[in-house]
């Protein structure tokens, strides 16, 4: 029977659902009054979505290998989750990370990891869908998969587990962790959860032939689905992989990404669930826009999401309404890469802050360009009393160094923004720069005091003031796959902490200026093995077992990150196979190498991130295709999409002026 004729309305038969698990929350319940903020193990808030067991076909959970408050706010676990549960033949349930506290509790109570809905065992459903946006969330995966019963090796799996499937920025390399995954979806997700839950019904309702590889063969096939046991990897003698080559019939050499067009068609979320416990982020967030073409070598989320996608105006405005409407929310995020450069990024905040003036409702653009930043844009947004402090990100310290980087901004840029926004009643701005990038120099990230000094020294004169402030904030860099920096070999973080040492102690020599200076900063030790997650093979995935077996979870986490264990284990596990942790991280690759992820194709030509590499060795800028020609990057027409961007011409809804009601804090 195929989905067309399910969705039609043909008979179901009856057989094919297995019986109701039952909820384990019972169990649960009596451990909660041992941990720590137990209120975020309850499930039951608002907008959340329970369905009868026996009502759908394809049950699914959505797992971000995180704590509640870190992955509840997650922008592509709330739409999946309504994309999903927006079908009646299939239901969605979430399921997060447990502090260790309660794990502890659970594995010597023999209570597996549950959803958050239902409280129903994880492994009782039919596909496990996690979210990886970090590569040190790899171990916290392997854990959850473990507390669910589940077998960690998608080889050891049987008829009665869960397909683990996963997607994110991470999954754009997914071969670390191969061994443990049965399905890899690249790219967007709406489209990919909906064929992939319509395959994976066909099969269940049809009474799941040929077992698991039945249904994984028959993804696979797709062209849109990565299976990695399907595939084999061979390695020549220095090490390097010799081939990646598909191990049975019907499984194609390279596998696609999903690309999501028109997204005026899919406005989620629409109704997102409101935490009871506390969050990172307690905003309703609009994605106003998709992809990114300003060209950031650097930037893996800009090269793997072109092209720019962009919502209009009346789909915007009926978001937030409705969004706000549904949450009671009183913080609006317009969400994108760089959200001011949304060609109609203006009318969008004037037309918001009108809306909602008079009200306790802010609207913010939490990630922004100096060079597409103006003071108009900056006073809407502090309607309502609200003015923070401005971030901006130039990333490296020089002009030299932000032309390696291609990120087109001068500092005469930055200090001509941050003089109008000074002149206006601002008082603080914060600086994102980068340590460790290819060419860089101790004169490079020395250079990044004199200009906060020089942030610092023209808010005084544009202001007539002494309470000015910049923070300076740095982070180690890491090369990623699907980026021109691919092949660059990484800096040894004992390098990247001296310079930031001796950053440091510019800013403290400074007398002039120094006190109104604040810099934060990352050790760059857990970058290294972020590094040898990021590009990493299938060899590595023995190290992240290894890791995780000897206690190793939350290692996003600063307090839990064991970086002398990663050291010691990638040591025993790789010298086995003749290689070892420099290799994958500070060693500089040649062209020729076959990359981990080069059968994965996102629609970037090889050689022209190859070319764009040799470009930024010579500190030459390539310009955004937005508003200049084509760079011939490769992905329009290897994926049969194109830049879809205004101006529309047309303008917000037409949506009335909304006055708070008298002793409420709400939006009325």
């Amino acid at each position: 029977m195929t989905t067309d004729m399910l969705a039609a309305g043909s008979p179901m038969p009856t057989d094919h659902r297995g019986a109701e698990p039952p909820s384990l929350f019972d169990r649960l319940e009596p451990l909660l009054a041992r941990v720590t903020k137990p209120i975020q193990y309850v499930g039951g808030e608002v907008n959340s979505v329970t369905k009868g067991w026996s009502d759908v076909d394809v049950h699914w959970v959505l797992a971000y290998p995180d704590v509640y408050e870190v992955g509840q706010p997650n922008q592509g676990l709330a739409i999946l989750y309504e994309v999903i549960n927006g079908q009646d033949w299939a239901c969605a349930e979430r399921a997060f990370s447990v502090w260790p506290d309660l794990e502890r509790e659970m594995r010597s109570r023999g209570v597996p990891l549950l959803t958050w809905e239902s409280h129903r065992p994880v492994r009782a459903f039919d596909i496990l869908g996690v979210s990886l946006s970090t590569e040190l969330g790899y171990t916290n995966m392997l854990n959850a998969i473990d507390l669910a019963g589940i077998p960690i090796h998608s080889a050891d799996r049987g008829p009665g587990d869960p397909l683990v499937v996963i997607g994110g920025h991470c999954a754009s390399n997914p071969e670390p962790v191969a061994d443990f995954v049965d399905v890899v979806v690249l790219g967007d997700g709406e489209q990919a959860v909906l064929e992939l839950g319509s395959i994976v019904r066909d099969w269940i309702v049809a009474g799941r032939p040929g077992g698991r590889d039945g249904v994984l063969e028959k993804l696979a096939a797709t062209g849109l689905f990565y299976v990695p046991r399907f595939y084999d990897v061979t390695y020549g003698p220095d090490g390097a992989i010799a081939k990646v080559s598909p191990n049975r019939p019907g499984t194609p050499y390279q596998v696609g990404r999903w690309v999501l067009t028109n997204l005026d068609e899919w406005l989620y979320p629409r109704a997102p669930i409101v935490p009871l416990a506390e969050t990172v982020h307690e905003r309703y967030s609009v994605e106003i826009f998709r992809g990114c073409t300003r060209g950031c070598r650097f930037c893996q989320a800009g090269m793997i999401t072109r092209p720019v996608r962009e919502r209009s105006l009346p789909a915007i405005g009926t978001m937030v309404a409705d969004g706000l409407a549904a949450t009671g929310l009183e913080e609006v995020g317009l969400l994108s890469l760089s959200s001011a450069d949304h060609t109609e990024i203006g009318e969008i905040t004037h037309g918001l802050a009108e809306r909602y003036r008079g009200t306790n409702v802010s609207l913010s653009l939490p990630s922004t360009r100096v060079d597409a930043f103006n003071i108009d844009l900056a006073e809407e947004l502090a309607r309502n009393g609200r003015r923070s402090g401005l971030t901006f990100a130039p990333e490296g310290g020089t002009e030299r160094m932000r032309a390696v980087i291609n990120k087109n901004v001068s500092e005469d840029d930055l200090i001509s923004t941050v003089t109008t926004a000074f002149a206006n009643g601002w008082r603080s701005v914060k600086l994102y720069f980068m340590c460790g990038l290819p060419t860089e120099t101790d004169e490079d990230v020395l250079a990044i005091a004199d200009m906060a000094h020089r942030v610092i020294e023209t808010g005084r004169k544009a202001s007539g003031r002494r309470d000015i402030a910049c923070t300076i904030s740095i982070g180690a860099f890491v090369p990623k796959p699907h980026t021109p920096f691919q092949w660059v070999g990484q800096t040894d973080p004992e390098i990247t902490n001296e310079r930031l040492r001796a950053l440091k102690q510019k800013v403290r020599d400074d007398r002039q200026c120094g006190r109104a200076i604040g810099v934060r900063w990352a050790d760059g030790h857990p970058g290294l093995i972020e590094g040898l997650l990021a590009r990493g093979d299938r060899r590595v995935g023995r190290v992240i077992e290894a890791v995780w077996r000897d206690g190793g979870i939350f290692d996003g986490w600063s307090e839990h990150f064991d970086y002398a264990r990663w050291v010691r284990i990638a040591g025993e596990e790789l010298g086995k196979l003749g290689v070892d942790l420099a290799w994958y991280t500070t060693r500089e690759r040649p062209v020729t190498e076959v990359l981990a992820w080069d059968h994965l194709d996102v629609g970037l030509d090889r050689t022209w991130l190859w070319d764009d590499y040799q470009a930024s060795l010579r500190q030459l800028s390539v310009p955004d295709c937005r508003w200049d020609d084509c760079n011939d990057c490769g992905v329009c027409p290897d994926l049969g999409v194109d830049i879809e961007i205004g101006p529309s011409g047309r303008t917000l809804l037409p949506l009335p002026t909304v006055t708070a009601q008298a002793g409420s804090s709400r939006p009325g």
